[in-house]
């Protein structure tokens, strides 16, 4: 499998953790690289950065026009919304990354898996399915596809994983009510939810990144 083209960003030499972090819809790798210097906090180990370029595909909702996208959306129903071949085809391009970073010498236990919106969605899909556990799952804005199948998705082990999840209460893309859904399906499964609501849109705002900064804290000081 050819890797997916990253923006990578090193808080210190020799980084002994990676967040791996994914795009929305139609954005790209560069989308969140500014938000390094706002989260990143004094006490935390050296960190690398690493923000995928989805593929380029055509996105039904929107005419068939070609854009990065992490899966096809062909219903604004979020039941139906996610085309779950894409999904399955962007986790497999997610877990090679993971692999490449062990290969690098940063160890399952020391990575952060993270996205935004249809980013999101490919992190909690991951994460629902990763054998492995990884350090903490990070959803913002987003919902777990085909929740139907959750359960039988769900890897041994992978509820170990702790979960950021943070939403707007007024987000007109991804209703409120998907990702509280979504979370307390993956709370039922039995991953342990840190949950957030912020009176916001479609979008990230300064107390979120102060809570996730809050939470990945926790994480970097686990030994």
């Amino acid at each position: 499998m050819t890797l997916l083209e990253t923006v990578e960003h090193e808080t210190a030499p020799s980084p002994q953790w990676t967040v791996l972090w994914l795009h929305g819809l139609g954005a790209d790798g560069h989308d969140f690289a500014p938000i390094v210097p706002e989260l990143v906090r004094r006490d935390w180990p050296a960190l690398r950065f690493v923000f995928p370029h989805a593929p380029q595909r055509a996105v039904t909702i929107n005419g068939g026009m070609r854009m990065r996208a992490w899966y096809d959306i062909r219903d604004v129903d979020l039941a139906n919304r996610a085309d779950e071949t894409g999904v399955l085809e962007s986790v497999a391009q997610i877990e090679a990354l993971i692999a490449r970073e062990i290969e690098r010498g940063v160890p399952a236990s020391r990575i952060v898996l993270a996205g935004f919106s249809q980013g999101g969605a490919i992190a909690l899909a991951a994460g629902l399915r990763r054998r492995e556990p990884l350090a903490g799952l990070v959803g913002l804005s987003t919902y777990l596809p085909a929740p139907g199948r959750a359960a039988a998705s769900l890897a041994a082990g992978a509820n170990a994983q702790p979960l950021f999840m943070a939403h707007g209460t007024h987000d007109p893309v991804v209703p409120y009510a998907a990702g509280e859904q979504s979370a307390t399906l993956l709370e039922s499964l039995g991953f342990a939810i840190d949950w957030h609501a912020y009176p916001m849109a479609h979008q990230v705002c300064a107390e979120e990144i102060r809570d996730l900064g809050d939470w990945l804290s926790r994480r970097f000081a686990t030994p």
